[in-house]
């Protein structure tokens, strides 16, 4: 299938031109399919003469913006590839990243000024040629480009779409459990089946209007924006989430259904909703995490329906999902597989497990990821010869076919919506001189969901808490830095000399430090 996903907008635009496609929540800046398309195409033409085409990489450190969506679905127009960044990281991070991927532009916005320059003054250690700078009226950095008036100044014409099916689309970078982050490869043809997954399996209509309250350099921010063009939906955007703020943004811009993680939906019930109105929004999904049961309760008493789905970033968003009327009466469940994905729960055999037996999930279809970017050996341990994506999750499946999500095989850490690699931290602390040994576990947080929690061999007596946090500030996101530390002899471990963690849970159950 040679589909474009980007060519979307344009047959939108040319159905629905003057039908909202893109609202600011906080600026107010409204676009039409049609002015969004023309944004598009200038840019489009713009890249191209700068020399972007055909597999070409283009970083994107950008907030939720309009300039985000543009420039993803212009890039896309032109044949080139999104790296959508996580401007949560450190500049070693995004250094890392910017250079596995071969990203030789990058357009970026005026809070991140200090990191790019950070990372420009780092001369070859990316690849980075152009630098575009998204100012708003002020001046940019020297070494950069002003982006809207490089946008302003291209062709409204439609650019020649060279790209389709199994071309690449994006590359998005997920933590490592070696402490390196992975590159996750989507085309045209993954992206498009995500597409007609989700549009088959929920309750998403023309005309909606879609609150997109997540980051977009994540795939459950991403593939519902790409959704929203492709149904001719309003995509009303929080450049970034404020629980008493998207309350208001679901009764102004009157909302139909979002998406969001269970700590938004947490943050959200705290907020008095005496005055808000809210009786037009259908339902919200809630991904990311293990949704508590008490809060899909406490919504439904409130008359909202909160349907669990799961889902990867290796399999552009879907998996599995509750339906609407199996939402209580499955409580707890993430539902069945979405429609077009086909999901089994296995034995270490790869057999399929008995009803209420444990086993690891297995997901296939045609939005499973390419690959993961240069790492053969990771993709090949990932994807079955025939095509089952092994999730490194651990589920029981009952016996009318639903799914519940049990833990993660992993040990992967899920804080804010966020992915936290233990590896990653460990790595980190490390490295401090009066180290010996460190585990990362996850605590429950109620606020986050879950936070990291370092568990420390020591060879200085002096060593404190405040210094692990400390020396850890900088070198990671905020998001990963550990909430607490504690001191043991010996860190414990099984017979092949791996960590127990089970135990360590055990011994440090929590709740995380605040």
């Amino acid at each position: 299938m040679d589909v474009n996903i980007s060519s979307f907008l344009t047959r939108r635009a040319d159905i629905s031109p003057d039908r909202e496609a893109y609202v600011d929540s906080a600026t107010g800046l409204r676009l039409s399919f049609g002015q969004l398309n023309v944004r598009v195409n200038q840019l489009a033409n713009q890249l191209t003469a700068k020399g972007v085409g055909h597999g070409d990489r283009v970083a994107l450190c950008l907030m939720n913006s309009a300039e985000f969506i543009e420039a993803f679905v212009a890039i896309g127009k032109i044949g080139g590839v999104v790296v959508p960044l996580n401007w949560r990281l450190v500049a070693d991070e995004l250094e890392f990243i910017i250079k596995d991927s071969g990203a030789e532009t990058l357009i970026f916005g005026s809070e991140f000024e200090t990191v790019v320059s950070e990372l420009q003054s780092r001369g070859d250690k990316t690849d980075v040629q152009t630098w575009l700078q998204v100012v708003g009226g002020e001046q940019c950095l020297a070494f950069a480009e002003d982006y809207e008036a490089v946008r302003s100044a291209g062709s409204e014409s439609e650019p020649v779409v060279v790209a389709g099916g199994n071309d690449l689309l994006y590359i998005m970078y997920t933590s490592g459990t070696t402490g390196l982050p992975k590159g996750v490869v989507h085309s045209h043809s993954t992206s498009f089946w995500a597409l007609l997954t989700f549009a088959a399996s929920c309750d998403l209509r023309e005309g909606d209007r879609y609150l997109v309250a997540l980051p977009l350099f994540h795939v459950g921010a991403l593939t519902p924006v790409a959704l929203n063009i492709y149904r001719g939906v309003t995509s009303v955007v929080m450049r970034e989430f404020d629980p008493s703020a998207a309350w208001q943004v679901i009764q102004e811009e009157r909302i139909n259904a979002s998406l969001l993680v269970p700590a938004m939906l947490n943050f959200m019930m705290q907020v008095p909703l005496d005055d808000v109105k809210y009786d037009q929004l259908r339902w919200v999904q809630s991904g990311a995490a293990p949704l508590p049961v008490s809060l899909i309760e406490q919504y439904s008493d409130r008359g909202i329906e909160i349907h669990q789905i799961y889902g990867l970033t290796e399999t552009c968003g879907p998996a599995c999902v509750i339906s609407a009327e199996h939402a209580l009466k499955k409580i707890g469940s993430t539902g069945k597989a979405f429609f077009h994905t086909e999901v089994r729960v296995v034995d270490a055999s790869g057999s399929d497990c008995e009803p209420g037996e444990q086993g690891e999930v297995w997901v296939k279809g045609g939005h499973i990821m390419i690959e993961y970017w240069h790492r053969p050996e990771a993709t090949a341990e990932t994807i079955t010869q025939d095509g089952w994506l092994r999730t490194g999750d651990v589920a029981s499946i009952d016996d009318e076919g639903f799914v519940y999500i049990q833990d993660r095989i992993k040990d992967m850490i899920i804080s804010g919506g966020e992915n936290v690699y233990p590896a990653e931290i460990e790595n980190v602390i490390l490295s401090h001189p009066d180290v010996v040994e460190v585990a990362v576990i996850g605590q429950p947080s109620e606020k986050w969901g879950e936070s990291p929690f370092a568990v420390v061999v020591t060879n200085a007596s002096s060593l404190s808490e405040s210094d692990i946090r400390d020396y850890c500030d900088g070198k990671l996101a905020r998001f990963k830095l550990p909430k607490g530390a504690a001191f043991i002899d010996v860190i414990p471990r099984n017979a092949n000399g791996k960590v127990l963690k089970r135990v360590l849970r055990e011994s440090f159950p929590g709740p995380a430090s605040e």
